[in-house]
């Protein structure tokens, strides 16, 4: 049960919200409105601004006639009159400010004090009712090579959403789909082949050389010396032979991706089906195992891993073909089954079986999306690299077609990360084994440093990822300045217990705190519960992040002008009541962000 100190915060904006619910309802009855909208109401950044504010006038002057400064006269003009209000003012282009009288804002900021440390971990969450199930999925890297960079910013994106949803009272689980079904497979399978030939003896000639399109990574070595090490020479086969095969199908063409093709078609006819699927199995299973750690080694963990292979092994990908066919959504040309797409939107007509009789990458996706729904989400998200963004239309346009409900489904396309060191961009390149692994930036920046890094900047937006800022120890590094406000509290009572001081902490802390200071920490962490809603809602973590860079600005620069461990035992309790709650937040927003709230700098 809350506390009545509780009861306060949460009746005043409540009621400020209450009261313009009523002014927009006259107005709209009046037709002076042509619609009304559940208002916003939060304390606002900067102390002039009063005590709290809403944009509602300006989201209603978007669908109406009257400028937004006019809605806002006109909604204030019908606002009940209280004894806790000041007043209350049109700002700017059309925002509505309220300003406490000084009794009734010191009740609000000691109830937001008081239940920021009574309800610690939990303070502004669940505020989404009925338990609702989302399924996030993100990462899902091919399993064909070590994690880089680029990745690591899906896994901070993907984990850090998870984290919000479930701080807004979703059940949330963590989901990676496994690419293990296609050519990328073979592709991997081919490259680790090649290389436990060579260390079985074989060597590339001048005549015939390891294909380009195949992985060269040192990685590859690791797999195949592996693969060696557990099958012997089971399945060596000499170059010759590879070459002999090549020449005897047509693939030996100068055609890199066309020779690759004879390659997988030549390791398979010399190893038989059964010992090319041992080979794919164990390439694809070492790499999967490095994924596992490098990201368990991120504070990313996966409530469930899904194979491609299995969608084809369970039946799921037919199952998933024969309900479009059942539905009139496919039709035959030139061989190949085809979905009608386009009639829902997107450009063209999709393949989904090839004349070959095999079906296609998009197939399968779309069996793997209707399990999704089949599972019963009320939110089915997918967290995908930029590179992905001609993809959505079908697939949107699949679900659809399959009779299911596309608004369940939200895809969030993050864009792609560059490296710099010393401000010189680092080249990456999967195949060409030219990249830095998530481990490998991880053991030179630190976790706390990529995931603070990568979730800075909206998903869409590029990011440029700087290493040597990262590990700055000062406060041009975001992330280093945030994480010392959270240890700069704790020594602050570290102090308290060497100098044998008392801390009682006071419920009606902040009647005794009135320095100018305190007064913006305080509006500040009365901020967070809409931020974080705001940071949930719009799937947007760095709305939190950006709010808690500002928490610690304000934090800092209260440090460094005023003592806390002062002789007078009401003001000094006031003062840890306050850093307290700050820490709670620091701590609470950089759990949500995947960063750890350090007692020590």
């Amino acid at each position: 049960m809350r506390s009545a100190q509780c009861d306060v915060q949460q009746t005043m904006q409540e009621t400020i919200k209450q009261w313009l619910a009523g002014s927009l309802a006259e107005l709209h009855a009046e037709g002076v409105i042509a619609e009304t909208a559940e208002p916003w109401v939060a304390p606002p950044k900067h102390s002039e601004h009063g005590d709290y504010v809403t944009n509602i006038a300006l989201a209603l002057a978007e669908h109406g006639d009257l400028p937004a400064r006019e809605v806002a006269q006109r909604i204030i003009e019908r606002l009940p009159q209280s004894e806790a209000l000041e007043r209350v003012e049109v700002a700017g282009p059309g925002f509505i400010n309220f300003h406490l009288k000084s009794a009734a804002g010191n009740s609000a900021f000691s109830a937001t004090l008081n239940d920021i440390l009574e309800r610690g971990e939990r303070y502004g969450c669940s505020w989404v009712e009925g338990s609702p199930r989302a399924l996030v999925e993100f990462v899902s890297a091919n399993p064909t090579g070590p994690l880089h960079v680029g990745h690591g910013r899906g896994a901070a994106y993907g984990e850090s959403i998870a984290a919000l949803l479930e701080a807004a009272g979703y059940e949330v689980e963590r989901e990676y789909y496994v690419n293990d079904a296609g050519r990328q497979a073979d592709i991997l399978a081919v490259s680790v082949w090649l290389r436990y030939l060579e260390l079985g003896g074989e060597e590339f000639t001048e005549g015939f050389r390891f294909p380009q399109s195949g992985y060269q990574g040192d990685y590859v070595w690791d797999v195949a010396a592996d693969l060696r090490r557990t099958r012997g020479d089971v399945l060596h086969r000499s170059f010759a032979q590879v070459q002999a095969t090549l020449s005897d199908d047509g693939s030996g063409s100068a055609d890199d991706e066309k020779r690759m093709d004879g390659l997988i078609a030549a390791g398979k006819r010399l190893l038989g089906a059964e010992d090319y699927a041992a080979v794919a199995a164990h390439a694809v299973a070492a790499i999967l195992k490095s994924i596992r750690a490098e990201l368990d080694g991120f504070g990313v963990h996966y409530d469930r891993w899904v194979s491609e292979k299995s969608l084809f092994e369970s039946g799921e990908v037919e199952k998933a073909v024969a309900i479009l066919r059942e539905r009139g959504q496919l039709y035959e040309h030139d061989g190949a089954t085809w979905f009608r797409s386009s009639a829902f939107g997107d450009g063209k007509d999709r393949v989904v079986v090839r004349a070959d009789s095999q079906t296609t990458y998009f197939a399968s996706d779309v069996a793997y999306h209707l399990d999704k729904f089949r599972r019963g989400y009320d939110l089915v998200i997918n967290i995908w690299g930029a590179d992905h963004h001609g993809y959505l239309p079908r697939l949107r346009a699949a679900i659809a077609a399959l009779g299911l409900d596309v608004e369940k489904l939200k895809v969030i396309l993050v864009q792609f990360v560059s490296l710099y060191r010393d401000g010189v961009k680092i080249p990456m390149s999967t195949r060409g084994g030219e990249f830095v692994t998530l481990r490998e930036l991880c053991r030179e920046v630190k976790s706390d440093a990529a995931r603070f890094f990568y979730v800075m900047r909206k998903p869409g937006q590029h990011v440029d990822f700087d290493l040597t800022l990262a590990k700055e120890e000062s406060s041009e590094n975001p992330v280093y300045y945030l994480q010392y406000a959270h240890a700069r509290v704790c020594n602050v009572f570290r102090e308290l217990e060497k100098r044998q001081l008392d801390f009682s902490p006071v419920s009606d802390a902040a009647s005794r705190l009135t320095q100018s200071r305190e007064k913006a920490l305080m509006k500040q962490l009365c901020r967070y519960r809409e931020v974080l809603k705001s940071a949930a809602t719009e799937m947007a973590p760095h709305h939190l992040l950006n709010f808690l860079r500002e928490l610690a600005a304000e934090f800092h620069s209260y440090y460094n002008d005023c003592p806390f461990l002062v002789e007078d035992d009401d003001v000094r309790n006031a003062r840890l009541v306050l850093i307290s709650a700050v820490r709670r937040i620091l701590a609470n927003g950089l759990g949500l962000l995947g960063v750890s709230a350090p007692r020590r700098m």
